[in-house]
């Protein structure tokens, strides 16, 4: 859909350059024809003079694109995601860099849904897979397969809202916060990418754009409802007036879960404000604040979600049902010698209490036409109580986050070139807590078991270059150099006797230190108007997280400080092919060497921690990503995100302890946890003219293929197929206060499938004698799964005003 003007749209090339300006309207152009970008796998910069340099910009709009007129009200036009054609600076930046392999879901293809999460909206772009995490939001979101091995949270990859981190300093990130109601767009990039955004980019990055005033141009209330007791009500509003541009968004999200003890109450809020302080000066402020409190149930073993896979008849573990997952708590809180108790999830009353408050700032100032100084600070804080099983995690995560670049537009030998070159810096101190959960409900806490005081700091520098060789011809390239320093120490406490004497603490330290470097090439070539070529080879890197250095295979705390920072090499060779207005199709194939991957699995029952990581010496990931988007008949549109995984150990031996340590070589296993197969297709109707105009519907089909659990591939998670099924309504209001309506109505999951939404990677064991169990036994290890939801019915309506 995109004709060659098109493609040649925003040159994105600053520290995080995609990622650190203010949400704008952008356009693509296809003809004369403004169309939506759905699928847009890689961006060139527009080709234009450089612009003469005055000491100071004429106006307002000096060295910055204009910005196109919003729609006028009533229209059903698209308003997010396109792409300018030309003359693109500072307002088009939040979008995905040139060169890389990346995706764009347009607010069009969610806003006539019921978007509970992430995982309704991400499935649109190809190398995403989703599972479900510890509570309503929390969703493990990986790209090619980059954080699907991981127990909870999101790693792997780099997270921004609206160019704002929010993946901390140590690299975690969490879905809690994010309501899908709040976006215009998501940016999804894939590929390893530490040239540009740093530590633990190894998979790529993703940046959700808020709506910005202007295109909301008043207020909108919507409300959701459906089974098991779920309500969202949300609310945005904006506004763009003289050189102020802000928007609001605020949700009260609540439900009461289809697995028992899955009840949730969550509050977020959102707001992006920019004020045009002079003709050269910008100031943005962002604001972010998530309320979750929630019940949480225990993953279960395969056998038991094949017994009873929404934990129903769970009340006590002494009446419970076949397949209730359950814990086993001290009596006492601290040691065994007052007996235990094993119970439910809701006899201990397990769950998760958090917040999270992320504040930041940006100013960006053009010393000219051609040059831009962006300075940004960001303060993010997570604060957290989380009982989750025989221990509760506690404490607050203060970060800090700044960063400052330079960005130049002009030419380099007669060639267009942009150029930046910026720094950065992040840091993060913190001192959290374990606890024991002891029995008497409403996760009573027990003594400390553990404390662990860490430090994250990264600093470094980033330069990147874009060049025009030919009118046909981009390269882009770019390297990234930073400092990592880990520091911790994790003390052990221990009690004896029936008074709980205190035992000698364990105390470990680690003092660690990582530098890295990642460069990266990219070549765009143009065939002409219909076909785009692109190669890219990239670099990545993830260091560990202090946490990792304490946490032994067996589950207990002690001293794993010898890990290694993880490094992958990734080569992309990728086309779009766009023949005409109604056809977009684009393929990518990728291949990926890792050394030193880090790679969570879950650590035995019961055990003080429930995850460990290692370092898999050498392994490689490859596969392909294909999107199409076709209107083949007017109304008719077929969408499809397809991704294939082959990720494999090539050097690997594992040691498992029976009494006696036995090695087992893991090289040309699977990796677990990956799926091999995963699509995402929609076939809809919407009726543009008559008097049924604004009616329409749509079938989605998920396909997600079954995948190993454990390394030695002995188990396998079961593959699922599910259809969903959407209807809705959206109509312009003739009114002084109101603008539209949009109604809709879903069935998810049709046909009723039960379903695996979530296998946490489980240890292999071995007999005395040294041999593997076999799968009938690996069934029965609990703490891996999550079943997903029955069928469900979701309808929703939002009224806009004026």
């Amino acid at each position: 859909m995109l004709r060659r003007h098109a493609r040649r749209g925003v040159s994105v090339v600053a520290v995080q350059a995609a990622l650190l300006a203010p949400s704008g309207e952008v356009f693509a152009q296809s003809g004369n024809t403004e169309i939506p970008a759905v699928t847009v796998e890689a961006r060139q910069p527009a080709r234009a003079k450089p612009i003469a340099r005055p000491s100071k910009p004429r106006s307002a709009t000096v060295g910055r694109a204009a910005r196109p007129a919003a729609p006028n009200a009533g229209t059903n036009a698209p308003t997010q995601n396109r792409t300018v054609a030309a003359g693109a600076a500072r307002d088009g930046l939040n979008q995905a860099p040139a060169g890389q392999t990346a995706t764009t879901i347009d607010r069009s293809q969610f806003d006539n849904r019921p978007a509970f999460s992430v995982s309704d909206v991400l499935r649109d772009s190809p190398g995403i897979s989703i599972k479900q995490g510890n509570g309503p939001r929390d969703f493990g979101i990986s790209i090619r397969g980059s954080n699907a091995r991981n127990g909870f949270g999101i790693r792997n990859l780099v997270i921004f809202d609206d160019g704002f981190p929010v993946t901390q300093p140590d690299g975690l990130s969490r879905s809690d916060l994010i309501d899908p109601h709040a976006y215009g767009a998501i940016d999804v990039i894939r590929g390893p990418s530490s040239a540009l955004y740093g530590n633990y980019a190894t998979g790529g990055a993703l940046n959700f754009r808020t709506r910005p005033g202007g295109t909301i141009d008043g207020a909108e209330y919507g409300v959701d409802g459906g089974g098991y007791g779920y309500l969202n009500n949300y609310l945005a509003a904006g506004k763009k007036v003289g050189n102020f541009e802000g928007s609001l968004f605020a949700s009260d999200t609540r439900g009461d879960g289809y697995i028992g003890n899955s009840w949730f109450n969550t509050q977020t809020v959102n707001f992006l404000g920019t004020l045009k302080a002079t003709p050269y000066d910008r100031f943005t402020l962002k604001i972010i604040n998530n309320d979750l409190s929630a019940r949480l149930p225990i993953r279960q073993s395969l056998n038991q979600y094949y017994q009873n896979p929404f934990q129903q008849g769970c009340a006590t573990g002494a009446t419970a049902a076949a397949g209730c997952g359950t814990v086993t708590l001290n009596n006492n809180g601290f040691n065994t010698a007052a007996g235990t108790d094993k119970e439910t999830a809701v006899q201990a009353g397990l769950g998760r209490n958090d917040r999270r408050t992320i504040v930041g700032g940006r100013w960006e100032h053009d010393f000219d036409n051609t040059t831009t100084w962006r300075n940004q600070f960001v303060f993010d804080d997570r604060n957290i109580s989380q009982p989750t099983g025989t221990t509760s995690a506690i404490g607050d995560f203060p970060s800090y986050n700044y960063m400052s670049d330079l960005t130049k537009r002009g030419e380099i030998l007669g060639l267009e070139s942009t150029t930046f070159f910026g720094a950065f810096y992040n840091t993060l101190t913190a001192s959290s807590d374990t606890r024991a959960v002891m029995p008497g409900g409403n996760a009573t806490l027990g003594r400390l078991t553990n404390n662990l005081y860490s430090e994250t700091t990264n600093y470094g520098v980033r330069a990147r270059e874009e060049l025009r060789l030919t009118p046909s011809l981009l390269a882009i390239a770019g390297i990234g150099w930073e400092q990592t320093v880990l520091k911790g120490i994790n003390t052990g406490y221990s009690y004896s006797g029936p008074t709980g004497v205190l035992d000698p603490l364990k105390i470990t330290a680690a003092d660690r230190q990582f530098q890295n470097t990642a460069p990266e090439l990219a070549l765009l070539y143009t065939v002409n108007s219909e076909w785009l070529i692109r190669g890219r080879v990239a670099t990545g890197y993830g260091t560990p997280q202090v946490s990792n250095l304490f946490v032994l295979a067996n589950g207990q705390s002690g001293n794993n400080t010898q890990l290694q920072t993880q490094k992958n090499l990734g080569y992309d060779l990728g086309f779009d092919w766009t023949p005409n207005n109604t056809l977009k199709v684009s393929a990518t194939g990728f291949y990926e060497f890792f050394r030193d991957e880090l790679v969570s699995q879950a650590t035995p029952a019961n055990t003080p921690n429930t995850s460990f990581t290692f370092n898999a010496p050498r392994s490689e990931h490859r596969g392909i990503e294909l999107a199409a988007d076709w209107k083949f008949y007017p109304g008719w549109r077929l969408m499809a995100a397809y991704t294939y995984l082959d990720e494999v150990y090539t050097e690997y031996v594992e040691n498992i302890t029976n009494g006696t340590q036995f090695s087992f070589n893991r090289a040309g296993n699977k990796i677990p946890g990956i799926s091999p197969n995963e699509l995402t297709a929609r076939i809809g109707y919407d009726e543009f003219a008559g008097p049924l105009a604004g009616l329409g519907g749509f079938v989605e089909l998920q396909w997600k293929d079954s995948f190993y659990m454990d390394n030695a591939n002995l188990l396998k998670a079961p593959g699922y197929e599910l259809v969903n099924l959407n209807v809705h309504y959206k109509t312009d209001l003739v009114s002084d206060t109101f603008r539209s309506l949009n109604l809709f109505l879903e069935v998810r999951n049709v046909f009723d499938r039960t379903y695996v939404a979530s296998a946490n990677n489980i240890a292999n064991t071995v007999t005395a004698a040294g041999l593997q169990n076999p799968a009938s036994v690996l069934a029965n290890t609990t703490g891996s799964i999550y079943a997903g939801s029955p069928r469900t019915f979701v309808a929703g309506m939002k009224v806009a005003f004026k």
